[in-house]
């Protein structure tokens, strides 16, 4: 090199993140995550405890007592509303949003009411939890039986 040679100064080195920043920005990457996978398209939000509130009008027809199979049930995602029949002519209503993190429950079989995010399992009977992470039943809803049909309270 001659003495009218500029050389360019080296680059000063880039510290690495300290533990605190890297966790932090897992963390939240983490829970964007979850957030996104639990959320639904439509605009309502969980079932609080006690009662769940319906979303369709008092009195709507949900189905007729016939379209209600012995031992399982069926889902009314409008009316966020699940109606069992647990043994013949008992007939049950939950609402059909998961309590761990509010994800609607999409199916029934073997006696639970399950959703498909964490796998939380609800008893057709009485709504209990009987496996996953949720951690309370879901919430009864009022309904009238009456002339074969099955109407939101």
């Amino acid at each position: 090199m001659t003495p009218h040679e500029e050389t360019a100064p080296a680059p000063a080195p880039v510290p690495a993140p300290c533990r605190r920043t890297v966790v932090a920005t897992i963390g939240a990457a983490g829970l964007a995550a979850a957030l996104t996978a639990c959320g639904s398209d439509d605009e309502s939000s969980p079932g609080s405890a006690g009662d769940a509130p319906s979303k369709g009008d008092d009195g709507q027809v949900l189905a007729d007592t016939s379209d209600i199979p012995v031992g399982g049930g069926k889902i009314f995602k409008d009316a966020e509303v699940v109606v069992t029949q647990p043994t013949k002519g008992q007939f049950k209503a939950f609402s059909s949003i998961c309590t761990h993190k509010g994800c609607p429950v999409t199916g029934i079989d073997g006696g639970t009411i399950n959703c498909p995010c964490h796998g939380s399992k609800f008893d057709i009977t009485d709504g209990s939890v009987r496996g996953g992470p949720a951690p309370k039943p879901l919430p009864t809803a009022r309904i009238v039986v009456a002339g074969g049909s099955i109407k939101l309270a």
